[in-house]
Formats: structure tokens, C-alpha cells, sequence
């Protein structure tokens, strides 16, 4: 059960570190075309697009991928209080 946890942590984690490459990558002309940028297009998108759908940018600043990575550090530490329940 522990490990359960473990790789979940790290997988929210690891997702949280390329969604922050990601967003980087858009400061940087043509970095989102390259082979990188389109795998991580494919695997954050679907992640980001609910919440730019609610969160309107505030003039030319996106701030939904902030939003997103708080939710998804508010879910980790929401399985981390999950784990202590349970042991």
C-alpha cells in the first residue's frame, strides 16, 4: 500500500514538472513545434484546457496553468492526508 502512494506522489509530481516545461516552452519561439513540445502538448492540454475554459487570462497572461498546478499540489497533499488516515 505504501508504494501505491509512493508512485503516485511522484507521478503528480513528475506531471507537475511538465506542465511548468510546458508553459516555459511558450516564452521561447517555435519550442512548442519541436518533438518535445508536441509530446508534451498531448499529455498537458487535456489537463489545462478545463481550466483555461473557466479562468479568463488577464490581458496577455494565462494564469489557469497556476491555477491547474495548484490543484494538482492541493491532490497531493490530499493523498498524503489520505495516507496518514490510513495508517
Amino acid at each position: 500500500m505504501d508504494i501505491l502512494f509512493i508512485v503516485l506522489s511522484r507521478l503528480i509530481q513528475f506531471y507537475s514538472y511538465a506542465i511548468i516545461v510546458y508553459i516555459l516552452m511558450s516564452w521561447f519561439p517555435n519550442a512548442r513545434g519541436t518533438a518535445i513540445g508536441q509530446f508534451l502538448a498531448k499529455i498537458c492540454e487535456p489537463y489545462l484546457e478545463p481550466f483555461r475554459r473557466f479562468i479568463p487570462p488577464l490581458g496577455m497572461i494565462d494564469i489557469s496553468p497556476i491555477v491547474a498546478l495548484l490543484a494538482l499540489n492541493f491532490a497531493n497533499h490530499g493523498l498524503f492526508f489520505l495516507y496518514n488516515m490510513l495508517v
